[in-house]
């Protein structure tokens, strides 16, 4: 997503995947990038070197993990930002054959996903 919520690119994986084995593919996708605003999910520190390797800087919450962590080390207002992607998700689940996944092909899937992408980005253009 960029910084308005939109969907730029996208990956498609099987739904017993990590998201954070298709993420380094999703940023080398990208013709530029900036911060990467994450959920604790994507707390790697591979992750974050990768980021940094692309000239980006990443706003990911650390994993507790029982220990104290330093919550003053994160931009937290940044972080906030997090929520565009939640409700591109939820814009994105709108569309029935998209959140029930009745297409059974990858191809046909990714093409209803890109449709569905298409119309959110519509408005921008109109």
């Amino acid at each position: 997503m960029d910084s308005g919520g939109l969907p730029i690119c996208f990956d498609l994986s099987e739904g017993q995947r990590h998201d954070i084995l298709h993420a380094k593919s999703l940023v080398e996708q990208l013709d530029e990038v900036n911060t990467i605003v994450c959920d604790k999910g994507y707390d790697s520190e591979a992750f974050r070197t990768f980021v940094k390797e692309h000239g980006g800087e990443t706003v990911i919450a650390k994993r507790n993990y029982g220990q104290d962590i330093d919550k003053t080390s994160m931009d937290w207002c940044l972080y906030k930002y997090r929520h565009l992607v939640e409700n591109a998700f939820a814009r994105i689940k709108h569309y029935r054959a998209i959140s029930s996944r009745y297409d059974k092909l990858e191809r046909n899937y990714a093409s209803m996903l890109s449709l569905a992408f298409m119309l959110m980005w519509l408005p921008m253009y109109c």
